[in-house]
């Protein structure tokens, strides 16, 4: 068996939170809706005349989903290679997913994504290699 890579496995748990989230925030501008409204309706203001938490949460999934997949001008780049810049913006998103009562489930698997991501970092890994660093192919022709 191989080890894993936990870097990989935190950018699946991501990716599929990231998908979930554009989803509830596409849910949340049909049935706006707070989570913690149980408590007080002080931030009913935020989902109600004007979206302001579905279209952060639209733009943070969104930019998840580039980051994660990843688009191929963000391929390489170095907010793609930094787990720390990850570790960074995820908790602002598991917070504005957790302000919302469509998106509640998603902040757990954006912690869980994050401590996987804080494990991988503490480790060392990275998340990929510099395209310029790989070893190229030899054109040269092997005979048999």
């Amino acid at each position: 068996m191989g080890r894993l890579i936990k870097n990989h496995w935190a950018r699946l748990i991501i990716l599929s939170a990231a998908g979930w989230q554009v989803g509830a925030s596409i849910e949340g501008f049909i049935w706006p809706k707070v989570f913690w409204d149980f408590l007080t309706h002080n931030l009913d203001g935020s989902v109600k005349q004007i979206p302001i938490l579905q279209i952060i949460n639209l733009v943070l999934g969104i930019v998840a989903l580039a980051w994660e997949w990843p688009l191929k001008p963000l391929a390489g780049t170095f907010p793609h290679q930094s787990i720390a810049l990850r570790l960074l913006v995820y908790p602002l998103s598991a917070l504005t997913c957790a302000l919302m009562y469509q998106s509640g489930d998603v902040a757990v698997y954006y912690l869980i994504g994050m401590a996987a991501y804080f494990w991988a970092y503490s480790e060392g890994e990275i998340v990929c290699a510099v395209p310029w660093t790989l070893p190229r192919k030899s054109k040269r022709i092997q005979r048999v």
